[in-house]
């Protein structure tokens, strides 16, 4: 490797590394009043609430990637055009076109080892600190999971407990069901079977159900079940995704099919985690083209500024998509594709004359 490769990446990596300590930082410090604010009537150890902060900060470190890739770029050339290193490097014959190849080949590379890495690495500890926070709230009770078996959904509810399992859903109903009745004792108090159930409310209808009670059962047209869970909820069971790893994506996603579920949100999650070290890389570059633009400009904190506001629009136009994607208003490919072939129109138009800057 060339000397001045290996001199790139490691300004590159010094300034990657000094970003996202300053935003781990920021994250926790507000994950911390964040989980203060939310134990503040609950007796726990000082020590887990920093417990739970750690635990949620890599996952939204994660989020904030393209950001810090952004001011990444940012402090990379401000290094090198602070110290005139970019001209010794010009005069050497290293053309501005080169560097960023250079530039591009670090950052994409970087992009792809982080995805795979950090997110899983991420995903670890989210779903550890859901588990650990879940024991605090009104919803510990209750629990819905999508298995290889289908739906299962523990509920409590007027000092009875039920364990619903059902085979699939189609549309409001639930299919092929079978419920266990319990005291808050823990004690059988009948078994119930129904083909299927409306689930538009939460009191279900349950038509066609065969009462087990002991030894003996009876047929009812109709039953009416008091819950906690209506299809809405029933819907949003993994509304945070980032908690899964890429392997529990994927058996999600099998479950998902086989139950007949909707497919949205989690096909939504594997595109955007997919081509993640792509956006990553189109930022980065975009950042880069705007330093070169602005290099004559001795305001370092005007350049600084300048990379927040863009990636702010950045943040928005992509989220926007990304909400269009997820309410169905798009197909999924345009909500991920539409914001990269703008970033890379953008950073094509930004190229032209890029070796006179």
């Amino acid at each position: 490797m060339k000397i001045y490769i290996k001199f790139f990446t490691l300004i590159f990596l010094k300034s990657l590394l000094y970003v996202v300590s300053i935003m781990f930082s920021l994250i926790f410090i507000l994950n911390l009043l964040t989980e203060l604010e939310f134990f503040k009537e609950i007796e726990v150890a000082s020590g887990f609430t920093i417990f739970l902060s750690l635990l949620n900060s890599p996952s939204m470190v994660f989020e904030m990637l393209p950001f810090i890739f952004l001011i990444t770029t940012q402090l990379f050339f401000i290094k090198l055009f602070n110290n005139n290193e970019i001209e010794i490097f010009k005069y050497s014959g290293l053309k501005n076109t080169s560097i960023l190849k250079i530039f591009s080949l670090i950052a994409i590379l970087s992009g792809i080892i982080l995805t795979i890495i950090f997110y899983n690495f991420s995903a670890i500890f989210k779903n550890f600190y859901l588990e650990e926070k879940t024991k605090f709230t009104t919803d510990s009770k209750y629990l819905a999971v999508i298995t290889k078996n289908g739906l299962w959904i523990k509920d409590e509810i007027d000092e009875k407990i039920y364990i619903v399992n059902s085979s699939k859903i189609e549309n409001n109903f639930l299919i092929n069901n079978f419920i266990t009745e319990f005291n808050k004792d823990y004690k059988v108090i009948r078994n119930l079977k129904s083909d299927k159930i409306n689930i538009q409310n939460t009191e279900w209808q349950a038509y066609n159900v065969r009462v087990y009670d002991k030894n003996n059962y009876q047929i009812k047209k109709q039953l009416n079940i008091k819950t906690n869970f209506d299809y809405k909820r029933i819907q949003t069971l993994y509304s945070n995704l980032s908690s899964l790893s890429f392997y529990q994506l994927f058996e999600l996603r099998k479950n998902y099919k086989k139950l007949n579920y909707s497919l949205t949100e989690i096909n939504l999650q594997f595109l955007k985690i997919l081509s993640f070290p792509l956006y990553l890389f189109l930022v980065a570059f975009f950042s880069s083209l705007i330093m070169f633009r602005v290099k004559r400009l001795h305001n370092t904190t005007f350049k600084i500024s300048l990379g927040l506001f863009f990636s702010v629009i950045i943040y928005y136009i992509n989220n926007f998509f990304m909400v269009l994607g997820s309410t169905e208003r798009i197909s999924l490919v345009f909500a991920i594709l539409i914001p990269l072939i703008l970033l890379t129109i953008i950073n094509g138009l930004m190229l032209n004359r890029i070796n006179e800057k």
